[in-house]
């Protein structure tokens, strides 16, 4: 299960990222995290632009609703997706998860 925590602007949603994979995806569930893996390497902000794409494309999102708070540097990331309820993000998600 993912640990999704409310924020007063939407959701906070735990990321895992592994740069340098063979494609861009969602992979299901690691530690409470939501696994997502892109072919970007970790350089220069180059693969976190990336996980933030597969996330906005995979779920449907805006790319105002989509800001990165925590981990610039490191695979551990949240990010904050505004305008929607745990319930939804978790409605978005579960495919996602239930394949991974």
């Amino acid at each position: 299960m993912i640990a999704m925590e409310p924020h007063p602007e939407g959701v906070v949603l735990p990321v895992r990222g592994q740069p340098g994979a063979k494609r861009s995806a969602i992979g299901g569930e690691h530690n409470g995290m939501l696994k997502v893996a892109v072919t970007q390497v970790a350089e220069k902000g180059k693969a976190n632009d990336a996980i933030a794409e597969v996330l906005r494309r995979e779920l449907s999102l805006r790319g105002s609703q989509l800001v990165l708070l925590s981990g610039e540097t490191s695979r551990q990331k949240r990010f904050l997706v505004r305008d929607v309820t745990i319930e939804e993000l978790a409605a978005k998600l579960r495919p996602h998860v239930d394949r991974g």
